[in-house]
Order: structure tokens, then C-alpha cells, then sequence
């Protein structure tokens, strides 16, 4: 007994001696990152990590940048990007640790990285031990998560804060619950910033050649001030920065019978303020007119979401409602009594996507939109396979109005689900497609920017692309395949540490 108690207590030693020696590897390299800047909130988080290393790579900032939500991705500082590999493909907050030591080895001047966490606890945890971000970020407060941070929405405000940096810096668009932030923030002695959308232009937005949101753009652009970039230099960056791949995109197709349909992806929205908003943006802009057709996919473990999709119907005034997934009733007997007549039920999670394909473009109107909304795992993915299998509608009949839309982006899966009962058909760690590498290619021959405390002596290059090293890219590979990672940068011992709230 003697024998098993000591190797008992030289196991737990030797671990607590390999933690000790982890985590003071990790300190270690977080101190090789002077600004380190964490992404939370409930919706956008990926598009705003995006938009903020854009904007800092545009004011020569050494940037790298990860995501987490529709496709990990890992960011290089000139803007070229790989798949986060996960083991079995389950998300871990473990995996910041790996990513922080990645980044270190660019000795860079800023780390954008988005918060994987969702239970309060972990949020903490992911702020206090992994980031240690010195400019936090809560983009908004929305609908979703209950079951872990609510019920309410003041205790989903309220959990989100636990990512607020002590001492530090947080940039908020969130309006309706400001009063609660500023009380969470106070007792961190956080500093609270506000980036009003409304200092965001509609000419500035019309720079984007991707959907977006005037809250975003705010906060990066406060994101970009508090450390010293100007803001048409960030602006810039960011209209240069490539887009989330789960961005909101807009396809038109032709089906069979020659009709003309408008489909717009807004799984990725699947909070109802979110989908509301994303939809009505597109309204707006004329990427999608009525009459209008709303397909609901549905899960069996998401029967709230379910049923707050069912609730908006009187909002969206849809024409028709396909209800695709399992189970159905679940939505249908959320939609009030008045619209319940438009819902069409296409058989639940069983039927073959033919059958419900054939039914669904055979009951809509000859010139019409199609949203879906919900959630994507399931028939959701079935039904973007099939639609991708339509012939793309390129006829030069487009109104004014839709003139200088955006083109499509491609959707994959959300991985970012913590549930999932459906194996997914879309692999979210495959390669772009040969679409987004060409569109996106001639931002790709950036070279990495020099540090700003570095004395340059070069001549002030010209407009033309500066000619370097290619990229360590595989033979026959894309821009944003994965590539070998970077050699270890020598630490500059003559860098200066300056605060961001110096430069307001």
C-alpha cells in the first residue's frame, strides 16, 4: 500500500511540476505580444476579428489574428490563412494555448483572437489564463447560449463581461445594456468605450465588397484609434481583409422549370434579433426582394431555437414557410395562428432532399427569394447541396437597385455547435474554394509589415507589389492552404510597451 501511495504522490508531483512549467511558457509568450485584443460577444465575432486585424495590418502593424466560428482559421501577419487543426474535430480552449505560441514566434505587435468559451467559468478562465488581453472586446448581447449564461439577457450581458480584461480596455457596440457593462467593467477597473454605429458612414460601408454591419466596423475602427491607426488607413486594411467564410452571401439560380430564385444563407444568424437584422439588410440594400420565402431547418436538440424562428414569421411576412429538420411542429406551432396557414411541412428529417427539393422550388413563385434560417446542421446542409447543384442565374435583367450587390461568398457548416447529432456534411477544415483564392489573390502578395519601434532605412517602396519570398505553400496548393509554421523570431530587446488608451 506503502508502494502505490508514493507512486501516487511522484505522479501528481510531476504533474503539478509540468503544469507550473507550461503555464510559465505561456506567461512567457504572452509577453512576446504587447497587445493582445480578445473578440467575445454573441454574434459576429468572427467578421469583427477579421475587420480588426485588417484594419491594424493597414496601419503596418505586425497582426496575427484566429477564429473560431464558422471555419477556425489561423491568420498569418500577411493575411494568408490555414485551417485550426483539431484532434477528432471537438473545439477546446486548450487550443489557445498552441495558438498563442504560434503567434509569439512573429515577435508581433498586436494578437486579434476570438473567444471559443461559452461557460462563464471558461470565460474567465480563457481571459485570466490563456489571452490575458489587454483590449477586450464585446461586440453584443443577443439570444442565445441561455442554458449555459442566461435565462435572461442581463445575465448573458453579465457572463460575457467575465472576458472584460482587469485594468484594461473594452470596446463595446452593445447600446441596450451599456448600464450593465459599465457596472461589470467599474469593477475591473475597465475602461468602457462606446463605438456609436452611427459614426460609420454609409458611404464608408459601401467600401466593403462583403455584407457587414455598421457595429463591426465601429469597433474595429475604435479598435484601430486606441492604438494609434488613423482611420482611412484603417479602413483600408479593412476593405482589403478577406471575409469570414461564413460571411452573409446572396446566390441566384435558375431552377429547371426556368425560374428565377434569389437564396440568401443566414443559418450562420441563428439568434432571431441576428436573422431579423441580416434579413432586413438585405431588403434594404434590394440583394433580395419579396415576394419573399422563408425555409426553417430544425434540430431535435435546438427546439427553442426552433421555436424562435417560428416567432419572427409575422416580422419577415414571408410569402410561404418550408419547414425542413426535425421536429417540425416545434417551429410551426411557434408561428402565430394568422401566418400558420403560409407554413408548408416538407416531411421532417427523413424524407428524401429530392422529394422535399422538387416540392420546395415547385411551390415558389417564378421570379422570388428564398432565406434560410435556423440552424444548418441536417437538412440545412442537404438543402445548400442541392441548391449548389442549380445553374447559376447570370442573366443581365438584375434591377438598379441590385446593381454593385457583393458576390457570394461560400457558407460551410458552423462547427462551433456544442451538440451535434448530425454528422457534418460540410467539412469546415477543407481548403477555400478556387472562387474565394482567386478573388482574394492579389491581396495575398503583402509582405509582413515591419515592427513599428524598427528604423527603417529602405527607400519608401512604390505602388508596385514589393517582390519577396513566396510563401511556404505546398507545391500545387492555394493562398489559404496550410503552410510550414513560421522560425522563431529573436526577441527585440529595444521594444516599448506602450498602453492603447495612450493614443485617445
Amino acid at each position: 500500500m506503502l508502494f502505490l501511495y508514493t507512486v501516487l504522490v511522484v505522479c501528481g508531483a510531476v504533474l503539478l511540476i509540468a503544469g507550473v512549467v507550461e503555464q510559465r511558457r505561456h506567461f512567457a509568450n504572452l509577453e512576446h505580444i504587447p497587445t493582445r485584443v480578445l473578440v467575445n460577444g454573441i454574434r459576429g465575432k468572427s467578421s469583427i476579428t477579421r475587420l480588426c486585424a485588417g484594419a491594424l495590418r493597414g496601419g503596418e502593424l505586425v497582426t496575427v489574428a484566429k477564429t473560431t466560428g464558422t471555419a477556425a482559421r489561423f491568420i498569418h501577419p500577411d493575411a494568408t490563412e490555414e485551417p485550426v487543426y483539431r484532434k477528432f474535430g471537438i473545439a477546446n480552449v486548450v487550443e489557445q494555448i498552441g495558438i498563442v505560441r504560434r503567434a509569439a514566434a512573429y515577435n508581433p505587435d498586436a494578437l486579434v483572437i476570438e473567444c471559443m468559451a461559452v461557460m462563464p467559468a471558461l470565460q474567465e478562465i480563457n481571459q485570466s489564463k490563456l489571452i490575458r488581453s489587454t483590449i477586450g472586446v464585446l461586440c453584443n448581447v443577443r439570444e442565445d447560449h441561455l442554458a449555459e449564461m442566461g435565462p435572461t439577457l442581463d445575465d448573458v450581458a453579465r457572463s460575457l463581461c467575465r472576458s472584460m480584461p482587469e485594468g484594461g480596455i473594452c470596446v463595446t457596440a452593445e447600446k441596450e445594456r451599456f448600464g450593465i457593462l459599465q457596472e461589470e467593467a467599474d469593477a475591473r477597473d475597465c475602461q468602457l468605450v462606446y463605438a456609436d454605429p452611427e459614426s460609420v458612414s454609409d458611404e464608408e460601408l459601401r467600401g466593403f465588397s462583403w455584407f457587414t454591419f455598421k457595429e463591426n466596423v465601429a469597433i474595429a475602427l475604435t479598435v484601430a484609434e486606441l492604438l494609434g491607426v488613423e482611420r482611412q488607413t484603417a479602413l483600408q486594411g479593412m476593405y482589403d481583409a478577406p471575409p469570414d467564410p461564413g460571411v452573409l452571401s446572396v446566390e441566384r439560380y435558375t431552377t429547371a422549370d426556368g425560374k428565377r430564385l434569389r437564396f440568401a444563407n443566414v443559418f450562420a444568424a441563428n439568434d432571431p434579433e441576428s436573422t431579423l437584422m441580416n434579413i432586413n439588410q438585405l431588403l434594404d440594400l434590394g440583394a433580395i426582394e419579396r415576394p419573399l420565402n422563408v425555409v426553417i431547418n430544425c434540430r431535435p436538440d435546438r427546439v427553442e431555437r426552433n421555436g424562435q424562428m417560428g416567432e419572427i414569421i409575422p416580422d419577415l411576412d414571408p410569402e410561404q414557410v418550408f419547414v425542413i429538420g426535425h421536429p417540425a411542429r416545434s417551429a410551426i406551432d411557434a408561428i402565430p395562428a394568422e401566418f400558420r396557414s403560409r407554413a408548408v411541412d416538407l416531411g421532417g428529417d427523413r424524407r428524401d432532399p429530392e422529394e422535399f427539393m422538387a416540392e420546395l422550388l415547385g411551390r415558389i413563385s417564378p421570379d422570388s427569394s428564398l432565406v434560410a434560417i435556423g440552424n444548418i446542421h441536417g437538412q440545412g446542409e442537404l438543402l445548400l447541396e442541392h441548391l449548389a447543384e442549380l445553374p447559376a442565374d447570370e442573366s443581365d435583367t438584375e434591377p438598379p437597385a441590385r446593381q454593385g450587390v457583393p458576390a457570394p461568398v461560400p457558407v460551410p457548416a458552423d462547427p462551433t455547435e456544442t451538440m451535434q447529432l448530425y454528422a457534418p456534411r460540410i467539412d469546415p477544415y477543407q481548403p477555400y474554394s478556387p472562387a474565394y483564392e482567386e478573388r482574394y489573390a492579389h491581396q495575398q502578395n503583402v509582405p509582413v509589415q515591419r515592427r513599428r519601434s524598427e528604423p527603417s532605412h529602405e527607400p519608401v517602396p512604390s505602388s508596385e507589389p514589393v517582390p519577396g519570398p513566396e510563401p511556404h505553400l505546398p507545391r500545387g496548393s492555394g493562398l489559404f492552404e496550410p503552410r510550414r509554421p513560421p522560425a522563431p523570431i529573436a526577441e527585440d530587446t529595444d521594444q516599448q510597451w506602450y498602453s492603447p488608451g495612450e493614443q485617445r
